[in-house]
């Protein structure tokens, strides 16, 4: 369940720019199927042909595949660089199906439709929500048709987690739980500015939604960070060690994972906030430079339609920040050259 809170009088600006691109590590359809049950043999399909109560098992050394798209306003599309499926193709966000193993705990997969120019089915794939482990038992047990698109931006949201302390306008930090719409926050190009909107829910802490923990010191941070995989983090290099043409990069999260001092910690379940601006902006959490929520296409169905109704769509809304992005597929070597000694803008 998503709490929200939000200011009547605020108007919010909808970056109407560039179209927001999302790599997902999905997996073909039939690399999934019924082992027993009235569809037994068949790969799982689209809602109409799903029987509740068949059990299905992934394939042995099955590799996820990134399936890359374009999120627009009323249409997903196939992006370039993907390793599925062709290039413009629409896709259609089926549905979500819960699946439930032999030990009771449950797993959620997205079922996403390929189509051709004329409409039909071209291809089927499933993008797993939490961990799907192979040769294992899992029975159909819920399905849901109503809300893939916004479990699809909840994947790319960015998310603190509670207790993490947020730099305020005059210096202070503040628990993120205890903040308030109307606060005034200190941001990196803009000085003292309120908080608009907070979004709260509580998730499983597994798959895409497994938090990253940025440990004491890694960024000359004094406490742990812990975010969303796909949050990005403002980082000072003294050095352009990874070519980039500039000091500062903006990275996600997850790409920094090590093992180390940078880990994905799955299980249980964590509290994701969300902290929403006039703008896009860099904050600091727990002395950390990192991103605001950015408001796309792509993350709009996620706000309550309340802050739906007052996005504005007037004006462009300029992010000079994410030319400083440094897009997925960083290395292993070229992460430990951001964590070496970094500074924190």
């Amino acid at each position: 369940m998503i709490e929200t809170m939000y200011n009547t009088p605020s108007q919010i600006s909808l970056s109407t720019g560039a179209v927001p691109t999302q790599v997902l590590p999905a997996y073909r359809a039939d690399a999934f199927r019924v082992t027993n049950g009235a569809n037994f043999g068949d790969a799982i399909s689209y809602a109409d042909e799903i029987e509740l109560a068949d059990i299905y098992q992934l394939e042995s050394d099955t590799p996820r595949v990134h399936l890359s798209v374009a999120v627009h306003d009323n249409t997903i599309t196939i992006a370039e660089g993907s390793e599925m499926g062709t290039v413009g193709a629409n896709v259609h966000l089926d549905c979500v199906v819960t699946l439930m193993a032999p030990d009771g705990s449950t797993v959620e997969v997205m079922i996403m439709i390929e189509l051709d120019n004329t409409g039909m089915i071209e291809d089927t794939y499933m993008l797993p929500l939490d961990a799907l482990y192979e040769k294992q038992d899992y029975a159909a047990v819920t399905l849901n048709r109503e809300n893939p698109r916004t479990r699809l931006a909840e994947v790319a949201c960015v998310s603190f987690t509670r207790s993490t302390l947020i730099t305020m306008a005059n210096g202070m930090q503040k628990p993120i739980e205890q903040l308030n719409i109307g606060d005034r926050v200190l941001t990196r190009d803009h000085g003292p500015r309120k908080i608009r909107w907070i979004g709260h829910q509580t998730v499983r802490a597994t798959g895409s939604f497994a938090p990253i923990i940025i440990k004491k010191g890694t960024l000359n941070n004094e406490n742990d960070l812990t975010v969303s995989p796909n949050h990005r983090l403002f980082i000072y290099q003294r050095k352009d060690r990874l070519h980039a043409g500039r000091a500062e990069v903006l990275v996600k999260a997850k790409l920094l994972v090590n093992g180390v001092n940078v880990v994905q910690s799955a299980g249980g379940f964590v509290e994701y906030y969300q902290l929403l601006f006039d703008n896009h902006e860099i904050i600091y959490a727990e002395g950390i430079a990192a991103e605001s929520m950015f408001v796309d296409t792509q993350i709009k169905p996620y706000l309550p339609a309340e802050i739906q109704a007052r996005l504005s769509n007037a004006t462009e809304f300029q992010q000079p920040t994410r030319a400083y992005e440094i897009a997925d597929g960083l290395a292993p070597e070229e992460a430990a050259l951001l964590l070496r000694a970094p500074s924190v803008i």
